[in-house]
């Protein structure tokens, strides 16, 4: 038995009880490391588009692994550890580039963009002296290989041959959703990054929180983009660790609830001095103004309105998370649309109309629960169960989240 297990016993109401050491416990925070980011899932890495000729790479994170992902000469998509074999030291500096190969700033040790160490600097000494023995086995340390899969020109990658297909372990109705969005090539609008004083989790399940945003986000219900009376659902797939939650064109429906219930979140007659920022138009033609997908451990599509967005939440120690965003449009908009997209892009981000409101939220519960590691949260919103559903006042994906964590991390 594991120190985490003899230490830690779940609650015994299971995933509709989350008890608050798991976003404090060093224990647990190494285990997440082995047994989800280094074990059965898929990581995401990126658009396929942000590498889009031989020799291009880019750096990211496993959890906290770094890795290098590069399309090699040949073409094809390589993921592997940012870890020279020789002392440890990153094989990669630069957030992305375009090389032939790769070489160790510390020792000159030299890979190819699969990972493969091809050079020792010095191996056989110098005039006969110093230099390696021949019995070296220097490539016995070389940097681990993922196995990389793409779909929807969306990049994963994973450690472990028992992942399935993505597309099998996101689930089928969830994969669909991916299409959707992901309906033609598309290109890359900018980006930008925030570190969240928070534990990833946190952040993950308050994307998969379908209930909150029309209620934390005065933005979203004051002009009514996103209203609980308004129509819409939550899809739960992928042994339930992923979701979509859709709501539908805006309305202006009599008996506003929320008015009438004079929650703080009702709209109290304010206007914008730009309302153009909010004109969109519907380019998927069914209707949904708002959808938020989520792939277990650190994956985020999001389509709010026009603007469109793929986030990788990248956990920094117990306390900390990155949350990097990358807005996209398709290679297809004309100037017009491509204009309306940065425009929204607004609502998002560290500063975002929509976005400011989570980093803060998440960052009170890790204080909030500084002292109570022996208490849990209660997620009873729409039941006990892990099922899709219509309503969206509902926790159903975040217990999702729960049952694919605990069965990853043996708890």
């Amino acid at each position: 038995m594991s120190a985490v297990s003899e230490t830690r016993a779940w609650p015994a109401e299971g995933i509709t009880r989350v008890p608050y050491w798991v976003y404090q416990d060093e224990n647990i925070y190494a285990r997440e490391q082995e047994r989800i980011y280094r074990g059965a899932t898929w990581n995401f890495l990126g658009l396929e588009v942000e590498l889009p000729t031989p020799g291009d790479f880019k750096t990211t994170f496993a959890g906290e692994m770094p890795v290098v992902v590069a399309r090699d000469l040949q073409g094809v998509l390589r993921c592997f550890e940012n870890r020279c074999a020789h002392r440890g030291a990153l094989l990669c500096l630069k957030g992305r580039g375009n090389a032939k190969e790769i070489a160790c700033v510390y020792h000159n040790w030299t890979y190819d963009l699969e990972g493969n160490l091809t050079g020792v600097a010095f191996r056989r000494g110098i005039k006969g002296q110093g230099g390696m023995p021949e019995d070296a086995k220097p490539e016995s340390q070389a940097p681990r290989k993922l196995r990389v899969e793409v779909f929807c020109g969306l990049m994963f990658a994973t450690l472990s041959e028992a992942t399935p297909p993505i597309e099998r372990y996101v689930g089928a109705e969830v994969a669909a959703r991916i299409r959707r969005v992901m309906k033609g090539p598309v290109r890359v609008l900018g980006g930008y990054s925030q570190i969240l004083p928070s534990n990833w989790k946190l952040y993950f399940e308050n994307v998969k929180d379908t209930y909150h945003a029309s209620l934390l986000h005065l933005f979203f219900s004051t002009f009514r983009l996103n209203r609980l009376e308004q129509k819409g659902g939550v899809i739960v797939g992928g042994d339930g660790g992923s979701h979509v939650s859709f709501t539908m064109m805006k309305t202006d429906l009599a008996g506003d609830e929320y008015e009438r219930a004079g929650m703080r979140s009702a709209s109290g007659g304010y206007r914008l001095e730009a309302p153009e920022m909010l004109e969109s138009v519907d380019e998927f033609g069914d209707g949904i103004t708002l959808q938020i997908l989520t792939v277990f451990p650190g994956f985020v599509l999001q389509q709010i309105m026009n603007c469109l967005a793929v986030r990788q939440v990248l956990p920094k120690g117990v306390g900390g998370t990155e949350l990097a965003w990358t807005c996209f449009g398709y290679v297809g908009d004309d100037e017009k649309m491509s204009e309306r997209r940065m425009k929204q892009a607004n609502l998002v981000g560290p500063a975002g109309y929509i976005s400011l409101e989570d980093g803060a939220a998440t960052g009170f519960v890790q204080r909030g629960v500084a002292g109570a590691s022996a208490r849990a949260s209660v997620v009873e919103m729409g039941g006990r169960s892990v099922e899709s559903n219509e309503s969206r006042v509902t926790e159903t994906s975040v217990r999702g989240f729960w049952q694919q964590y605990r069965k990853h991390m043996g708890l």
